[in-house]
């Protein structure tokens, strides 16, 4: 169901797809909505909504993503290489959830996202958060399976679930760690290891399908993957 916007920063016109009367809601409010909606992608096969990567309160340790508390603040994002807000967003929008064609800044639920967004910002100026992308991959060495469990938990079980057996995972065709990259690993005649790695630090971008997300260094440091790939002993 598509839902209108009247006038920013005014409120929606929400009713049901039925006859039913429709009800007020605050654009921000249906921003709310719609970031923790996968459905706000008209792609079937996307599972994943904004706030699946991203926390929104201040002080969130870091998970997937950086929290987008003060996001329309910033100078610019994406370590500073994108300097729209639109643009930046709908980098999400297209590789991670599968978004076609771009975010339409006057499309009614669109407004009502950047609506949301700037309703956690504070109109104080601040510069782009670093964001180190890792250009080549190597063996972190050796971590501690405790510290990498909890590593699990923060950044990876949200979409994989379980490793080994992937129960609760975020959707069927997410695939099971780290039994996936030992098969990628076997043809390419490839050290598991250096799979996980590449798939951690560069996400969808290693070439093998998927839309998951990339790892920088501000959010998973090297020690922290020497930790994970310790839990999960590819």
């Amino acid at each position: 169901m598509r839902r209108a916007l009247a006038a920013l920063p005014l409120v929606v016109l929400m009713g049901a797809c039925d006859t039913s009367d429709p009800v007020e809601l605050p654009a921000a409010t249906l921003g709310r909505e719609l970031f923790a909606d996968p459905g706000f992608s008209p792609s079937q096969f996307n599972a994943f909504s904004c706030a699946t990567c991203h926390p929104t309160t201040r002080d969130a340790a870091p998970t997937i993503a950086v929290s987008l508390a003060g996001a329309v603040d910033r100078a610019a994002w994406w370590g500073g290489d994108i300097t729209s807000l639109r643009e930046a967003a709908d980098f999400c929008w297209v590789y991670f959830m599968r978004g076609f064609p771009s975010l339409d800044p006057a499309d009614d639920e669109a407004r009502a996202l950047f609506e949301y967004l700037a309703s956690l910002g504070s109109g104080t100026p601040v510069p782009a958060l670093p964001l180190t992308v890792a250009e080549s991959i190597a063996d972190p060495g050796r971590g501690d399976a405790g510290r990498g469990a909890a590593v699990w938990d923060r950044a990876c079980r949200v979409c994989h679930g379980d490793p080994h057996t992937g129960e609760g995972r975020i959707a069927d065709d997410v695939l099971t760690v780290p039994e996936a990259s030992q098969a990628v690993a076997q043809e390419l005649g490839a050290d598991p290891r250096l799979v996980v790695s590449e798939k951690v630090r560069h996400g969808q971008f290693f070439g093998v399908g998927g839309n998951m997300p990339f790892f920088a260094l501000e959010l998973m440091s090297d020690a922290e993957l020497a930790d994970l790939l310790e839990y999960l002993d590819p």
